[in-house]
């Protein structure tokens, strides 16, 4: 959750929480939300609606993405949270979950690029969006082309597990994400492209902020450090080493890591491995913002209080995801 109101050409953050609840666990297995899944988000939503109450709010947008898009209980979940809450959630669709990721992380597109490949890696789908100047100059959006692959750090460490991580299983993951590239249409017209233009990552996602704090030895995860950090090739590639020789006990000794993402971060590592493989770029952007940014600035612009793409205003946003 984010609470901000507009400053300048951006927003300034008023309120803000984070848990780890993995909704979709099991998902892919039995098609539902399972009951303990279910209270994990209900404990943590429980606290987003104290915080909202605190504070005198001008708008608001609550979002639910691929564990309650694909479980067939999602709407009905969605629905208890209504009832009992008072939240009311959208379950919204792939394009639009791409669509907010790259408003969200626009301001961090090296202007002197030709485009991106942003990337977001989520618990139960990971979303690439070809990001191209041209398109732009053309129709006045950036977004030539994008994919929404039914894969997540979630659904990807339950097919292969994810605390003992052997080079085999590793790989067995990254061909499992490959694999899903085939849904990409522009798959083979973006590899074309990126041999004669200028184009880097955009990564989006606790998997990438995790990986650049273990990169940058963080003592403890700093977004301030995070957030709009280049990384280039031969730093990615210390990096995925040093996390894939990590066994599980120093993934969960690691401060940016823990016990919370020791099981999935390797999952992580295999869907980017995966986009590197198919996609190479010289340099990694990471952000430390995404869907939540996005919906704020669309909320702040709608409701006029920004500049063209900001404006000052005392009023303040908010935005929840589940």
């Amino acid at each position: 959750m984010l609470i901000a109101e507009p400053r300048g050409e951006s927003f300034h953050i008023v309120d803000s929480f984070s848990r780890i609840v993995r909704l979709g666990e099991g998902v892919a297995q039995s098609g539902l939300l399972n009951h303990d899944a279910m209270e994990r988000a209900f404990g943590a939503l429980r606290i987003c609606r104290q915080k909202l109450a605190e504070r005198r709010l001008a708008g608001t947008r609550l979002i639910a993405t691929e564990a309650c898009r694909r479980a067939l209980n999602g709407a009905a979940f969605m629905d208890r949270v209504r009832h009992e809450l008072g939240l009311n959630f959208e379950i919204i669709d792939r394009r639009t979950e791409a669509s907010l990721a790259v408003a969200g992380c626009f301001s961090l597109l090296d202007p002197k690029s030709d485009g991106a490949v942003l990337f977001d890696i989520g618990g139960g789908s990971s979303e690439i969006v070809w990001l191209d100047r041209k398109r732009s100059r053309k129709r006045n959006g950036l977004m030539r082309a994008w994919v929404s692959l039914p894969v997540g750090v979630v659904t990807l460490a339950e097919r292969h597990g994810g605390v003992d991580v052997t080079d085999e299983v590793f790989e067995a993951m990254v061909a499992d994400v490959r694999a899903e590239f085939v849904r990409f249409n522009a798959r083979d017209a973006l590899k074309e492209a990126l041999k004669h233009r200028s184009f880097h990552f955009l990564g989006t996602s606790g998997t990438v902020t995790t990986l650049a704090g273990v990169h940058l030895g963080l003592g403890r995860y700093d977004r301030r450090y995070v957030d709009g950090l280049w990384m280039e090739q031969d730093d990615i590639d210390l990096m995925m080493r040093k996390i894939r020789s990590m066994d599980y006990p120093a993934r969960v000794a690691n401060p940016c890591i823990g016990r919370e993402r020791a099981d999935l971060v390797l999952a992580g590592c295999a869907i980017f491995e995966a986009i590197r493989r198919e996609w190479a770029c010289p340099r990694l952007r990471v952000a430390d913002r995404g869907l939540r940014e996005g919906i704020l600035l669309q909320l702040m612009r709608s409701d006029g209080h920004l500049r063209h793409r900001s404006q000052p205003s005392n009023s303040r946003t908010v935005r929840t995801r589940a």
